[in-house]
């Protein structure tokens, strides 16, 4: 017979699965039950990120499902990999709960290890390396993290990733911290917003103790802080900040940067903090192209314990969204409609849950896709197209396939350029208003194309923008 603890937590992550759906992981199946143990339900993971992250974000939830499951009050507690054992026996814990007049919590022992300084910004056992999907736009920051988190305070100093919204850069900067405090839990590490060190900073002048929050942000090994460009136009604030910056690199400390823009792109940063940002290494991260999103995607979702079939990943990509907050928006909104219905994951269920009624599309090609058709239908190698000869035989497909490219994919100009041996987005433009011309002006032109877009199944397809 199984014990009451194996039976009550499976209800609880089925009652956690159908409320707080978009909150649960896949690694919540590796939490082991404990049972109930000095007025609480004991409950132990396997990484200590994982507990912080559970107390901080999920507390709530898990108390609300164990009580509607038990009917008790007894809330959750989670311990880590280090966490004692309760010190009560069995019979103990027994005696206590018939006389409930003294407190508790010193039936355990404290936790070995100690929590990392990030200011209230919890780190998500999401935002690891091994979930971060590579693209041709984020590559070189990747390659960066990586090494600073290998090698902090010697690989880039400091290390500055800039970018539009939700691209990745807080993923970065968490899976960094992550490394280090795997490698060593007990790193000292300051991660947060930078609006966090400003409101800090204006507190600490306000009452009158500067000198722990100079303590608080200069004796560590390492400085992260999400958004430097809040920083614009706060002159006491950055002028603080140049000090800590100093004091730090001086020191040979890390210290990890990202913001919207480029240092010198910031409006109103002194001259003296752009120097300095742009004193290592500065990287950038682009929007993910189309084959990257459905990757993103598909790891996501797998993260969820989901499973998304390939043509609703390549469905969901292909859509106007190139922002990866929003593809996870759009997976939580698939997965409750999943839920809903009691249906599973299947394009039409993507597209009610988008409230996308138009009728089904084929899943965005592929430049490889595109190649091939026009290697095979003129005759030509693939390092032809790419490399730097002129001649008209290879000119005319390599501009038929930059053509095709542009009206089928929601690669950009320059991704496209990047393709066929490195050539600038002009170079694009013109290849799409050589062939549109052509295929007004020469019919055999236009009779080939039409049939090279009936092989990639586009043939209705508008131009893509």
């Amino acid at each position: 017979m199984p014990s009451p603890d194996q039976v009550v937590w499976p209800a609880v992550l089925t009652h956690l699965r159908q409320h707080h759906p978009a909150m649960c992981r896949q690694w919540f199946e590796e939490i082991e039950p404990e049972g109930n143990a000095g007025g609480t339900f004991r409950v132990r993971v396997r990484q200590d990120v994982h507990r912080r992250y559970l107390e901080n974000q999920c507390g709530r939830a898990f108390n609300e499902a164990h009580q509607a499951v038990t009917g008790r009050l007894d809330p959750v507690r989670f311990v880590g990999p280090d966490d004692g054992e309760p010190v009560a026996t069995a019979d103990q814990e027994s005696l206590a709960g018939e006389f409930e007049a003294k407190p508790r919590p010193s039936a355990y022992r404290p936790a070995a290890t100690s929590t990392p300084s990030v200011d209230g910004v919890v780190l998500s056992p999401d935002y690891t390396f091994d979930q971060f999907v590579v693209g041709p736009e984020n590559r070189l920051a990747h390659a960066a993290s990586v090494a600073v988190g290998a090698q902090p305070g010697r690989a880039y100093n400091p290390l500055f990733i800039h970018g539009g919204v939700g691209l990745g850069k807080t993923h970065l900067l968490q899976a960094i911290c992550l490394t280090m405090l795997d490698r060593n839990p007990d790193t000292p590490i300051h991660y947060t917003s930078c609006e966090g060190f400003v409101t800090q900073y204006l507190d600490s002048v306000q009452a009158g103790q500067l000198r722990e929050f100079r303590h608080r942000f200069r004796d560590v090994d390492m400085l992260v802080i999400d958004d430097i460009h809040f920083l614009a136009k706060r002159e006491s604030t950055q002028e603080e900040f140049f000090h800590t910056f100093n004091t730090l690199y001086q020191s040979g400390k890390q210290i990890i940067l990202s913001s919207d823009a480029a240092p010198d792109e910031i409006p109103a940063l002194e001259a003296r903090l752009v120097s300095r940002f742009k004193s290592g290494l500065v990287v950038d991260i682009g929007k993910p192209n189309y084959e990257t999103r459905v990757q993103i995607i598909k790891r996501k979702a797998q993260l969820r314990g989901l499973i998304f079939p390939e043509e609703v990943a390549a469905y969901v990509a292909s859509r106007d969204n190139q922002n990866i907050r929003e593809l996870e928006g759009a997976i939580t909104r698939i997965q409750m409609q999943s839920i809903t219905d009691s249906k599973a994951i299947s394009i039409e269920l993507a597209r009610e849950a988008l409230n996308d009624q138009q009728p089904e599309q084929r899943p965005e090609v592929s430049m490889k896709e595109i190649v091939e058709v026009v290697t095979e239908h003129f005759g030509v190698k693939v390092t032809d197209l790419q490399g730097k000869r002129r001649q008209k035989s290879i000119a005319l497909p390599r501009q038929v396939c930059m053509y095709l490219a542009r009206r089928s994919t929601r690669f950009s100009l320059e991704e496209i350029g990047g393709f066929f041996g490195g050539r600038d987005h002009t170079t694009v433009m013109h290849a799409v208003r050589t062939i549109s011309a052509k295929r007004r002006e020469q019919a055999d032109l236009d009779r080939a194309i039409q049939l090279l877009e009936h092989k990639l199944g586009v043939d209705d397809r508008s131009p893509a923008g």
